[in-house]
């Protein structure tokens, strides 16, 4: 067995981004990586523009002693006024509108009077430059708007369209096959018959990797024989997967082939065990380009698993920033000391008094409750060898969100 801080170098941190790029539409842009940077392909605004609805005049017409002022027209955004503004006039105008030239300052509405012959009349005095958004104030063409590398938030995805780019260039999405394997297992919704249970994790594993930036492929489930899950595996190779996943069969007994099948393949191995619960029957390595992950079968274990490990690999695969493994919180309740396996119990958490997190394992930890793993908000981390601990002191956690 290995430890898991080993592991996780092992397996995510030995990783690089794929290095295929798609080119998408900014509709489908959000969460993906940029693969090149994005200039501005214009001007933001390449007008002049005001900021606020009132009146565009010249700041000199709106001193003390206030006279009324000729309004000539009219500029909407969208629909500029089409001439010139002169000594003694104004033009109404709206948010966003263009400024029309002879017009240096904005007055607003809420300091101008409308008399009765049609005329304006400020209120208060104005400068030059008032309420004017100058032509180029958000960005200018030519300018860097976003970096390679930059993972696409809606902010961004806004600012691309701004800067007139209908389409984007991104990292592809890393491919993962997923593989469920054992003869008791059926789809949902199949009948289930004599010693059988639904297949549950590979669900649960897909939506995992799809979080984390990857696309799926279905392999559904397997039953135990070598050839079969060894077709799936060239299936995975022929279709250019990143990464095949297997769920069960990864542990040592006389029907878990999994190991078999990977050796067959001459898996080039990064490790087979890992000092954890759960998840100990956890096995990753590689053949050519394309990374295999062993999930354990169990429920809690082969989600323990894929939090830790799968999901990292996917968005270090997609090109996506590292997040923390674990963050700091309080204990809600007292644990006792642990073993030489680190320890992810499935936990709850709440906000003390203090704001400080507040983590509580659920009374249930067996790895084969899906329920209570369903139920969880993270993993308290329990390191090996650790002793025991009272509610109320530091700990560390995984966020299962």
């Amino acid at each position: 067995m290995i430890s898991v801080e080993d592991a996780y170098r092992r397996l995510v941190e030995a990783a690089a981004p794929v290095g295929r790029t798609v080119s998408v539409p900014l509709r489908e842009a959000a969460g993906r990586v940029l693969a090149e940077d994005v200039v501005a392909l214009r001007t933001q605004p390449d007008f002049a523009a005001s900021a606020m609805d009132g009146y565009a005049l010249r700041a000199d017409d709106a001193q003390a002693p206030f006279r009324g002022l000729r309004v000539v027209g009219e500029s909407a955004a969208g629909r500029a006024f089409p001439g010139r503004v002169g000594p003694g006039e104004a033009v109404r105008i709206f948010t966003g509108a263009p400024i029309p030239p002879g017009a240096d300052a904005i007055l607003i509405q809420e300091d101008a009077e409308r008399t009765e012959d049609g005329m304006v009349l400020p209120t208060e005095a104005v400068t030059e430059g008032q309420h004017v958004r100058p032509a180029g104030i958000d960005f200018s063409k030519g300018r860097l708007l976003l970096a390679a590398g930059t993972e696409l938030s809606p902010g961004a995805v806004a600012l691309a369209a701004s800067g007139g780019h209908p389409a984007l260039r991104v990292l592809d999405r890393p491919k993962v096959a997923v593989l469920a394997t054992g003869d008791e297992l059926v789809p949902p919704g199949a009948a289930v018959g004599p010693s059988q249970i639904v297949a549950s994790n590979g669900y649960g594993v897909a939506a995992l990797v799809e979080a984390a930036g990857g696309t799926v492929l279905d392999c559904g489930i397997a039953p135990d024989r070598e050839e079969a899950i060894a077709a799936e595996l060239e299936r995975a190779l022929d279709a250019g997967c990143d990464c095949f996943v297997t769920i069960g069969g990864a542990s040592v007994g006389d029907h878990d082939l999994v190991g078999r099948v990977f050796a067959a393949s001459r898996m080039e191995v990064a490790f087979l065990k890992v000092a954890m619960r759960p998840g100990k029957p956890l096995m990753a390595g590689r053949v050519g380009d394309m990374r295999l992950v062993g999930l354990p079968g169990n429920p809690a274990s082969s989600m323990v698993a894929a939090t830790l490990f799968l999901a990292p690999l996917v968005r270090r695969l997609a090109g996506r920033p590292d997040r923390a493994p674990t963050r700091p919180a309080v204990l809600g309740a007292d644990v006792p000391a642990n073993g030489l396996r680190a320890d992810f119990m499935r936990s709850r958490l709440s906000t003390g008094e203090d704001g400080a997190v507040v983590v509580t394992p659920l009374d249930r930890q067996d790895s084969s409750l899906l329920s209570i793993y369903a139920a969880a908000d993270a993993l308290l981390v329990r390191p090996p060898h650790a002793p025991a601990a009272r509610a109320g002191e530091a700990c560390r956690i995984v966020d299962l969100a």
